[in-house]
Formats: C-alpha cells, structure tokens, sequence
C-alpha cells in the first residue's frame, strides 16, 4: 500500500492517492458502506457510475461481525474472497467487528482474551478474540483490514476510558502478530501477484485529549500502513467530535493514511477532510434515503411531506447524478407513500451520488489551492 500525498492545503486538507491491489483510490475520499456484502438497495453496477461524474464508488466497506455470522468468512474464503464474492473488483475496506460487539451491550462480555457475545440472530453464542478477527479479516480478502478494538460508550469516566484505551491497544498488538504470521496464506495471495492486505490501527480514547494522544503514540511506534480514529459519533456533541478528531490528527504521521470511522453529515465530512482526514465511511446516505430523507445542495429535504405531492422539480437542482436528471420530487414522494421497494433505490443512489461529489469538489479544489468550504453549517438549516 501507498499513499501519495500530492498537495496540503493552508487548512491541513490533503490532496493525495492511495494505491491499494485493486486499485488507486484517490483522497479525501468517502466510502460506502456494504454492510453484508452490499451496500443497502444499490447494486454493484449502480455503485461503479453513481456520482462524481460518473466515476461511481472508488472503495467500500464490508462488516466482519454480520459476514461472520452470516453467510460465514469460510464460506467467502471458498468463494474467493469478498470481492469475487460480491463482484465488485474495486477496492474494499472491512472493519474489525469491533463496534458492532461494542453496540450488542447486553448480549456481551469483554475479558483481557477478547468478546463472548450472542448473534443478534439467532442468540447463539460466539467469541471474538483479536486473533479470531484477524482470521476472518483475511479470509474475506479486503484490501484493507482493521486491528480487533473496543469503543467505549459515551459517557465514560476518565478510569473506563483509559482500562478500554489499554486493553485496545494489546489487541491491536495481539492483531499484528496474527497478521504477520498468517497474512499469505489465502488461495487469492498469488492472484494478486503477491500483494497482501494492509492492516490499519485505531486510536481511541474516548473524549480524552490525552489518552487519545498516548493511544496514538503507541500505535505509531507499531509502524502500522495507516491508523483510524475511532470510538466517535457516539453520542458527544459534534465540536466535541471536531476537537477529538483535531487533536488526533496532530498526532498521526504524515505519509500514512488517515480515516475517521463512522462519520457523518455531508457537511461534517467536507469539514474534516480540510483538516486533513484521508478516508470517512458512514452508513447515512443509504439509511436515510430509506427513510426518505435526501440530502441537497439547500440542505436536508424531508420526500415523505405533503408539499412535495405535485411537484415537478427534481430533488436537486444542482445535482447532475441520475436520480436528479430523470425523476421529480412528485414520483419519488408517491414511490415512498406507496411502499415502492424502487424508492429506497432511487433515494439512496441520490444520497450517495451527493456524498461522492462533495468529495469529489473537495478533491478539485485542494488540488487547485482553494481551501474554503462552500457547504456552511448544512445541519442548522430547516429542512425543504
């Protein structure tokens, strides 16, 4: 893995390329998130032209704890691996499971050797060491993986925190020697003319200025290919997430890639990628489009209201991606009224083409020096 930082802008935006086995993934970049294999009610082909002129999604995201469960990493493995699983030949991102064990609170227990927990499923019970994350990581075959960590809730006190910033980073040292250890044995290893997958660290800390720092400088010391900034949008308030995120950033070294899990408004992702965070994945663009929210240049539009009956017009003017250039606001209203499956497509592709091509504007303009955001505080606008 390489990234080119190719221009950073007075503000700390980083303008750069990521090479990855499947491909360059040019940065800042936002990913979509494909949960079971899929990223909710948009098909791969939709996913390769949505937004950015076209470009479509340069990489997304996969969920180890729900493809553990369900269809099983083994199975994947004997598939050939998420990519060939899914067919999507792009790059592709997993998680280590953490989070998701993190938000089964009172189906879980958390000991120095990992996660016991029960599947959501079915009630089933399960555990969840660094090493057995590790293991499913390599069989779904991402181009990217994440070290097994715990996010602690929010609120924490300082003692919570700092037993859950420690116990984090003997997993992500406990991670990398798995990896290290079992990194080419998969049947894909020499298809990808011997390129292994990269393995990325993650900070936490919680609300803490200073055990986010030491949990930095201990995943630094690792050497790892890139470190994530975890354990936030959990509930703290968003400049409580920007200072997090700030402070981190001061923290991680220059020529490694930078991602902030889990994150957020398109706004908030404009925001932070001229601070100068690399990658950002949220599952919002889908979940609210399934929920009939749209997100637009005027700010959030709410398709389920009344108003939007016999309206002609499209959900964005501005927006040139394929749900704007064909369907108005009046037949997306009546796919949602009517329970259309069709309307949690055509809203989701909206969404995610509006989150690509604010990246893809935020790219253009630290490419060309400029380092003022157009997007202004989008979450204090009444909705359309």
């Amino acid at each position: 893995m390489i990234l080119d930082v190719q221009r950073v802008s007075a503000g700390g935006g980083r303008r750069g390329a990521l090479t990855l086995s499947h491909g360059v993934v040019e940065t800042p970049v936002f990913m979509p998130v494909g949960t079971a294999a899929s990223v909710k009610a948009v098909p791969q082909s939709l996913l390769e032209e949505v937004g950015a002129g076209g470009k479509g999604a340069q990489i997304i995201l996969a969920n180890t704890y729900h493809l553990y469960l369900r269809p099983g990493h083994e199975l994947v493995r004997r598939m050939g691996g998420v990519h060939k699983f899914m067919s999507w030949e792009r790059p592709m991102l997993t998680d280590s499971g953490g989070f998701q064990v993190f938000s089964l609170s009172s189906l879980r227990k958390i000991s120095a050797e990992g996660v016991e927990f029960r599947s959501h499923l079915d009630g089933s019970k399960h555990f969840f060491s660094p090493e057995h994350s590790m293991e499913v990581q390599i069989a779904l075959g991402a181009d990217v993986m994440m070290v097994f960590d715990e996010c602690v809730e929010h609120p924490a006190t300082y003692e919570r925190t700092r037993e859950s910033m420690g116990l984090t980073h003997a997993w992500a040292c406990r991670s990398l020697e798995y990896f290290e250890a079992n990194k080419c044995r998969v049947p894909w290893f020499e298809e990808r003319g011997g390129k292994t997958q990269s393995l990325f660290g993650i900070v936490q800390g919680g609300m803490y200025a200073d055990l986010r720092k030491e949990s930095a400088e201990r995943l630094v010391e690792m050497d790892l290919p890139g470190y994530a900034i975890g354990g936030l949008a959990v509930g703290e308030p968003r400049e409580v997430t920007r200072e997090m995120i700030a402070r981190t950033l001061e923290w991680l070294p220059k020529d490694r890639p930078r991602y902030v899990m889990g994150v957020g408004y398109p706004e908030e992702i404009e925001e932070y990628a001229r601070m100068g965070v690399d990658m950002m994945d949220c599952v919002l663009p889908t979940r609210a489009g399934r929920h009939g929210l749209l997100f637009t240049a005027e700010g959030r539009l709410n398709i389920k209201k009344l108003q939007y009956a016999e309206d002609q017009g499209p959900v964005d003017a501005s927006c040139g991606c394929m749900v704007c250039a064909r369907y108005t606001r009046a037949y997306l209203r009546h796919l949602y009224a009517s329970g259309e499956p069709l309307a949690a497509v055509l809203n989701s592709v909206h969404n995610l083409a509006f989150y690509l091509d604010t990246m893809e504007r935020v790219r253009g303009e630290l490419a060309a020096g400029l380092d003022q955001s157009r997007s202004g505080d989008l979450s204090a606008r009444s909705e359309l």
